[in-house]
């Protein structure tokens, strides 16, 4: 067997020319937003990491293939496809054995980044643990991705619909660099501030990048998640979201969301409590964090 990866013209370019490449996820594409605003904030993303000075590979499996980077009309089509697959490391392998379709979460962009030797990846915020997780055992796979697939992850912090304190404890369990860009507090997602201290603050993108090269030179497994602050302009602070937040987990109890589906319920619920502002946001520290992660990219 063989791995069934194909590399996008832009980055098999890149890559030949030692080209800075910032790898994306797509559920933000599939389960994030409807179309056609989907596909025009991924577009939004990619010239995003164009005009800061990388190349943007979107991560997605089509007919089983795995794709690092999409075509424009292979984007469009994974943003009107329909019963798409949701990705984690648990399933990516069957997805492509079986020839399906499916869009990469952060732990799946992640091992797909890393087959293809990308070591930026830029998403919006991670998983982790959810409220009530001492109950449930919902906590994300991406945790645990972050502990062993060495791939510099930018994000707006853990997103605020989870238990955020718990989130970090497993990093840190887990070993999991987690690196404030710029402030001393961790960010929660649509706030700038979670009330909880980051362990490790940098200023710099080459500061980021030479710790993962160091990382490497020692030996240690995985990667780093760089928490990078939503920009103070497009921010939604705590006390607002606090309730809004609150609310929305009620709703998902009481309608029996679990598993995979809670994410993406919480978000849309939030979505219509905020009348769209939570998305607004969400689009901001996207295109924020391909900013940095491009930055980042450069330096490697």
């Amino acid at each position: 067997m063989t791995l069934p990866m194909i590399l996008s013209d832009d980055v098999k370019a890149a890559k030949a020319n030692g080209a800075p490449i910032v790898a994306l996820e797509s559920t933000i594409i599939t389960h994030g937003m409807p179309y056609p605003q989907n596909v025009e904030t991924a577009r939004r993303v990619e010239a995003e990491v164009r005009d800061n000075g990388a190349t943007p590979a979107t991560i997605a499996v089509l007919d089983g293939n795995l794709h690092i980077g999409l075509s424009a009309a292979e984007l469009e089509s994974l943003g009107q496809a329909k019963n798409v697959a949701k990705l984690s490391r648990a399933d990516f392998a069957a997805c492509l054995a079986r020839k399906g379709t499916g869009a990469t979460t952060v732990a799946a962009t992640m091992i797909a980044a890393h087959l293809a030797g990308i070591h930026v990846f830029a998403t919006g915020g991670i998983g982790g643990v959810h409220k009530g997780a001492e109950d449930s055992f919902d906590i994300s796979a991406d945790l645990n991705e972050l502990a062993q697939t060495p791939v510099t992850v930018v994000a707006a912090g853990a997103k605020a619909i989870l238990d955020i304190e718990k989130t970090l404890e497993v990093l840190e369990t887990n070993g999991v660099p987690v690196i404030a860009f710029g402030q001393d507090e961790f960010p929660a997602f649509w706030s700038r501030s979670s009330g909880l201290p980051a362990p490790l603050r940098m200023e710099t993108p080459a500061e980021i990048a030479e710790s993962q090269k160091m990382r490497s030179l020692m030996g240690l497994s995985g990667g780093q998640l760089v928490a990078n602050p939503i920009p103070a302009e497009a921010e939604l602070t705590r006390d607002y979201l606090a309730p809004i937040i609150a609310r929305a987990i009620s709703d998902a109890a009481t309608h029996g969301i679990a598993a995979k589906s809670v994410t993406p319920y919480l978000l849309q619920r939030i979505y219509e409590l905020t009348d769209g502002k939570s998305l607004e946001a969400n689009i901001a520290l996207v295109l924020s964090n391909a900013r940095l992660a491009s930055r980042i990219a450069a330096q490697f």
